[in-house]
């Protein structure tokens, strides 16, 4: 491990960690990392566990994330194969299940936070809490939205994953890209390293390597071209301490293009099947 950057919670807590660099997986990892990790997840801000709809960053985001919801549900549609039985983890407060129940998917979910689970409920769908408390059961597509850096005890995670796959199975992995050109700008304050709820930072190697332990090949890597602006927006406010909407779209802007030609994007898709 090496010393990569120093950086602070922006977002609840205001308290400074570090973040190493492990050369052989080719990711970060945040360090401390605490044991109480709820606290940190405690504010009106962490817009995906409250469905806030207050400030402008809010009502951008619901917007995005309501022409996302469809563009998730065909994405997965051509990786099924047989049933369309769906296991999202960290589902937030359901809206992408409540989009694909109601595209016939028979679906389940997990979800540790007690007010998001509440706010699934209201909308008819029933989350588990932990990925152990379900037994014997199979899915054709497990999706985990910007979901597997927040998990801890990555690998043993990661295993659990898997072994609900049916054989025919697709892992539908979303993630940040610590190598992307927004990365890079933003340093310190590029919002998408989130300490401490993001315990790892990963690039396409990392993940190749993770997931190739437990018998899974990356089949594709698509780009999620919104996310650049979203988290400039957040890293502009984190960085002069106001929303600058001009600077934040030039830098998402140029992010995209320069994910064009390297493809390395704010943030990835990794759809992964058995090897």
């Amino acid at each position: 491990m090496k010393p990569y950057l120093k950086i602070k919670d922006h977002s609840v807590s205001g308290e400074s960690f570090e973040l190493e660099f492990d050369t052989s997986l080719d990711m970060l990892s945040t360090r401390p990392q605490p044991e109480d990790l709820d606290k940190y997840y405690i504010s009106e801000d962490y817009i995906s566990h409250t469905d806030s709809n207050k400030t402008v960053i809010d009502k951008l985001y619901q917007i995005i994330k309501r022409y996302s919801l469809r563009k998730k549900e065909r994405l997965i549609s051509k990786c099924v194969v047989g049933e369309k039985t769906l296991l999202d983890v960290g589902a937030g407060t359901g809206d992408f299940l409540l989009e694909t129940k109601n595209r016939s998917w028979v679906v389940e979910g997990v979800e540790p936070n007690r007010g998001a689970k509440d706010r699934a409920n209201a909308k008819g769908i029933i989350l588990h809490e932990t990925l152990q408390s379900i037994k014997n059961k199979k899915y054709s597509i497990i999706t985990l939205w910007h979901v597997l850096e927040h998990l801890p005890n990555l690998e043993s995670q990661i295993k659990d994953l898997v072994s609900l796959l049916n054989d025919n199975g697709t892992l539908v992995v979303a993630v940040p890209n610590f190598k992307s050109y927004d990365a890079g700008h933003y340093k310190e304050f590029w919002a998408a390293y989130d300490v401490p709820r993001h315990l790892w930072h990963f690039s396409k190697s990392s993940i190749e390597k993770l997931f190739a332990a437990q018998g899974m090949k990356v089949m594709e890597i698509k780009p999620m071209v919104f996310d650049s602006f979203y988290v400039s927006l957040l890293s502009e406010k984190y960085k002069s301490g106001y929303t600058n909407f001009v600077k934040a779209f030039a830098v998402g802007l140029w992010s995209n293009l320069k994910g064009w030609r390297t493809k390395e994007y704010s943030s990835h898709i990794y759809i992964l099947k058995r090897a």
